[in-house]
């Protein structure tokens, strides 16, 4: 069965301020992703993934149960700990989010 794609209101804003190329880039994976979400490497969670892009990461969350996948944020290597960290504390959140829609 196909995964729905949402994407956080953080990483809505982080989209639109993306250069095209990576633009073309997040709109390519997104197929990927309906079709195959366990595409990208899997960080500490099967749940949780990233695809990268250059010296730039995806960072997105499965939900299997329900066929869906919510995009939450892109961001440098420089940043992959911080951003994994707060997605890992943030996950309850981020469950209710996908729930919702």
């Amino acid at each position: 069965m196909a995964h729905q794609i949402f994407e956080t209101e953080t990483f809505s804003k982080l989209y639109e301020a993306m250069e095209t190329a990576e633009q073309e880039w997040v709109d390519k994976i997104k197929q990927q992703l309906i079709e195959n979400p366990k595409t990208g490497k899997p960080l500490r969670f099967d749940w949780f993934r990233e695809k990268k892009f250059g010296n730039k990461r995806m960072y997105y969350l499965i939900y299997t149960d329900i066929s869906k996948i919510l995009l939450v944020s892109f961001g440098s290597k420089k940043e992959q700990q911080q951003i994994i960290n707060h997605i890992i504390a943030n996950k309850d959140r981020y469950r209710k989010i996908i729930e919702s829609v």
